[in-house]
């Protein structure tokens, strides 16, 4: 079996239950229960169906929305107190967790300060961001500040999705649309493109995005972004063409898509190498996720590449011939 990094699969963390009450009420008490247990899951479950579909380490993050889903009051202190528990928990087991930063955007600096402390103290790979902050999107000039400690520190951030800070009226009396099924993706892969389109991997070229389940769509329309962005450039001006920032600033997981057709067409896309497996755990099932990629019409070198090397380049970790 082919070894495997996974790096968007979540916890929570003590007092950020409240955020996720309301979403919980919507799915049976019996499924509600069951995610919360997975949830607070760090060595007993977790690490079973990780051994069994040969993954190897997992990098935690906090279950949205987070820190974004704080008021900027609270928002510094809340997330400090979710990154040390959640360095305690990767403490007990070092040698198959890792984690992700869950940062207080509200404020740049802010998010600069704690994003350093995560990595430099408590050796996180990164962070996590769950989407816009009460409808501030990062693309505003004021985040210049934290892209560019990004850079500096050469770390990824994962760009995870959010309820949007307004329904689209178009979704309006849906419901249905309005999460995991179609909102969030456009939501997500809107705030990606505002990043790209407001010239933030111009200025920091070695900042690196990741976004999950098949890049929210956006690496099957990259020639129409050229082509469009081309015929109706609005005023913007940007070094490159839109397609050549995806793989070069913008990477992806598979999580939460297990479809063939759908990995192979990132890949066309955007190379192997800016593919990478992920399962959205507990989420999404880890069991299915591992049969999808060890069955995906792939040679050996190019799964080994999805599955682990890749990812292992990204995150800084040993890659495959020294991780046993």
């Amino acid at each position: 079996m082919t070894p495997k990094i996974t790096f968007e699969e979540h916890f929570m963390a003590p007092g950020f239950e409240k955020h996720s009450e309301a979403f919980l009420k919507l799915i049976p008490k019996a499924q509600a229960e069951r995610l919360m247990q997975r949830l607070n899951d760090f060595d007993g479950e977790r690490l079973e169906l990780m051994d069994k579909g040969g993954i190897v380490r997992t990098v935690l993050s906090l279950t949205g929305p987070g820190a974004q889903g704080e008021p900027a009051d609270t928002a510094v202190e809340a997330a400090q107190r979710a990154n040390d528990f959640l360095a305690e928990k990767v403490g007990a087991r070092p040698d198959r967790l890792s984690g992700f930063a869950t940062l207080p955007m509200h404020d740049p600096e802010a998010a600069v300060a704690e994003l350093q402390r995560t990595v430099n103290d408590l050796g996180f790979l990164g962070c996590l961001v769950n989407g816009h902050t009460h409808g501030t999107y990062y693309d505003a000039p004021e985040y210049d500040v934290f892209w560019a400690e990004l850079e500096r520190m050469g770390v990824p951030f994962y760009l995870h999705p959010t309820n949007a800070y307004a329904t689209p009226y178009v979704l309006e009396w849906m419901p249905v649309l309005h999460g995991a099924t179609w909102g969030w993706g456009v939501e997500t892969g809107s705030h990606a493109l505002r990043l790209l389109f407001a010239g933030v991997f111009d200025r920091f070229p070695g900042v690196k995005i990741v976004l999950g389940h098949m890049g929210e769509a956006l690496p099957f329309l990259r020639w129409r972004y050229d082509s469009r962005f081309g015929a109706y450039p609005m005023g913007v001006e940007l070094a490159l063409p839109p397609s050549q920032y995806f793989t070069r600033n913008i990477v992806i997981t598979t999580s939460g898509v297990c479809s063939h057709p759908s990995l192979m067409g990132a890949i066309g896309e955007m190379g192997a190498e800016g593919v990478m497996f992920s399962v959205d755990y507990p989420y999404e099932d880890t069991a299915a996720a591992v049969e999808f990629i060890e069955s995906a019409p792939l040679d050996e070198a190019t799964r080994r590449l999805v599955c682990h090397d890749a990812a292992a380049a990204l995150l800084g970790l040993p890659l495959l011939d020294q991780a046993g």
